[in-house]
């Protein structure tokens, strides 16, 4: 049975409708896994650091197809519960053509930033020079990049999560078979992994678009629209708290670099790299269920179903507690499997690994609940909110923390940032959720 935005949403309701979102986003998350199991089984130590050293920088590129993505996505759904699905419309095609020419943009600013950007961090000699070869090739593929982000939005949004489920396992299957073809097989290197990668990203955001830009079955289709700037920048503040946390966590992410070299050497690098793409799987399926419960908030928001509302508010904190011990649970249990799998070569290396997996496991009790604030704030057409928690999240509590606690705790205190700035998250999430209890019905 086909499930509409206008439902009442029971848990069962809730889990298939956000499902395939929560699998796209792990297949999305899928990329750079396995890129770094190719490289680092296939290619190299050196390689391996070198992809997760210059990595966050290839994702700041990026940021704007998330807040396009999910700014755009908590507006088109709201003109939806409005009854307004034309405006909708006017509103998704304007977004697409916005957003694909800004891409190329970003695309022509990558390449002329890269070098700098990767020397400033402290890439040097044969690290230098794989930074840039995987970096070249990854740019390419910025616009693809971008729109698949913005689609699995839109095709929740549009009332159909399997067909982007299915756009993104395409991508996510193409990866690892190209992976395995270009860097196990063809011996390509770093430079294959890249193009397997870049092949991937196009695949999906083409699929997609074509799709949109025939006569489909879904709310949403590409069509002829005028440029609407307040639409625009309502979208660009609602969506703003998505692109500061992929900013900001890109960023973390290149001071927890810089931090690493200082404190570990390439071996810290190599070793933050496996707990960040466990990092990103588990934070995938949060990500997942935010997005997908998205649209419904605004819908309801929309149309004023305060009792729907409530009802989506308190489902939504419980199944996200669940998923968190679940996460700690494996991340506990999984620490040496899924160490072996990147870094089984080296031991010294994976020994740093499974010291940091132990500490690094604990901010999985407390992410969930920043992620779901910052999202359903967003579904709330409130980018300020929004936007502060994913900024205090991902920016200043982290930069707080990476900052301080090596000085009392070494290597250790590098592992320990992450909990303690999800668990001030938390609170500080938990804080604006009651306090704007009343203004929103929920």
């Amino acid at each position: 049975m086909k499930i509409q935005l206008s439902d009442h949403f029971t848990y069962r309701r809730l889990l298939r409708f956000t499902l395939p979102s929560i699998v796209m986003m792990v297949f999305t998350s899928i990329y750079g896994v396995v890129d770094g199991f190719f490289v680092s089984n296939y290619v190299g130590k050196t390689p391996f650091a070198a992809v997760n050293f210059i990595m966050p920088f290839l994702m700041i590129l990026g940021g704007m197809g998330f807040m396009f993505g999910t700014g755009g996505s908590a507006l088109v759904s709201k003109t939806l519960g409005e009854g307004d699905p034309e405006g909708a419309n006017r509103i998704f095609s304007l977004l697409i053509y916005l957003s694909t020419f800004i891409s190329v943009i970003i695309t022509l600013l990558g390449f002329l930033l890269l070098r700098p950007i990767a020397m400033a961090m402290g890439a040097s000699g044969e690290m230098l020079e794989h930074c840039l070869s995987y970096g070249w090739i990854i740019l390419l593929a910025t616009p693809a990049y971008m729109l698949q982000f913005e689609f699995q939005s839109f095709f929740i949004t549009a009332e159909k999560p399997q067909l982007g489920l299915f756009v993104t396992v395409l991508s996510g299957v193409s990866n690892m078979v190209l992976d395995w073809l270009f860097v196990a097989v063809f011996s390509w290197g770093l430079e294959g992994a890249a193009i397997a990668t870049s092949f991937s990203q196009y695949l999906g955001a083409v699929v997609a678009l074509v799709y949109f830009l025939r006569p489909n079955s879904s709310l949403l289709r590409l069509g002829k629209t005028g440029f609407d700037g307040k639409a625009v920048l309502k979208t660009c503040t609602n969506g703003s708290s998505e692109l500061m946390s992929n900013i900001s966590m890109s960023l973390i992410g290149m001071l927890y670099n810089v931090q690493l070299i200082r404190y570990a050497g390439e071996d810290g690098v190599a070793a933050y790299g496996v707990l960040m793409y466990v990092n990103m799987i588990f934070l995938a399926a949060f990500i997942g269920y935010s997005v997908g419960t998205a649209p419904v908030i605004g819908y309801h928001y929309g149309a004023g179903n305060h009792q729907e509302l409530r009802s989506l508010r308190k489902k939504s904190l419980v199944l996200i507690g669940i998923f968190s011990l679940v996460m700690f649970a494996a991340s506990e249990v999984l620490a040496r499997p899924l160490s072996l799998i990147f870094v089984s070569y080296d031991e010294t290396l994976l020994a740093l690994t499974l010291r940091g997996f132990m500490i690094y496991s604990f901010s999985f009790l407390f992410s969930g609940i920043a992620i779901f604030g910052s999202s359903f704030f967003t579904a709330l057409n409130n980018g300020l909110v929004s936007a502060l928690i994913s900024f205090l999240r991902t920016l200043v509590f982290q930069v707080a923390a990476v900052l301080l606690l090596p000085l009392l705790w070494g290597i250790d205190g590098v592992w320990l940032s992450i909990v303690a700035s999800e668990l001030m998250a938390a609170a500080v999430t938990a804080l604006f959720l009651f306090a704007l209890r009343k203004k929103y019905g929920y």
